[in-house]
């Protein structure tokens, strides 16, 4: 019976993504030029070359932020269980947060959160 109901919501699912792409790709509107291509800021065209060298900072604080953010999503679903399964729960979260801490610890002392 879960099988028949696992069956037939992939199909439909299916369906309604394919139907979805056809029905866009039938009524959407088409306008093709060379302008569309091109990229742009804000409606500013740009001026000279857009792949500029970024610098590595920008994505090291991009990582370190996704980091902790991943954290806090973590965080979230073990407060709501941590009564449920006592200690085992409270230590693993524990270790959990010490890797965490220290990873913090390495990035500060190798100087990644100094914006320069």
């Amino acid at each position: 019976m879960s099988f028949i109901l696992f069956v037939t919501v992939l199909i439909t699912a299916i369906f309604l993504v394919v139907a979805a792409y056809a029905i866009a790709k039938a009524i959407g509107p088409r306008s093709y030029n060379a302008v569309k291509g091109q990229p742009f800021e804000s409606g500013i065209p740009t001026r000279g070359s857009s792949w500029i060298p970024v610098h590595i900072g920008y994505y090291l604080f991009a990582i370190l932020f996704l980091m902790f953010d991943v954290e806090t999503v973590f965080l979230y679903p073990w407060a709501v269980v941590v009564k449920q399964f006592g200690a085992m729960a409270l230590a693993s979260i524990g270790f959990f947060l010490v890797v965490i801490v220290f990873g913090l610890a390495y990035a500060w002392r190798k100087g990644a959160l100094e914006w320069k």
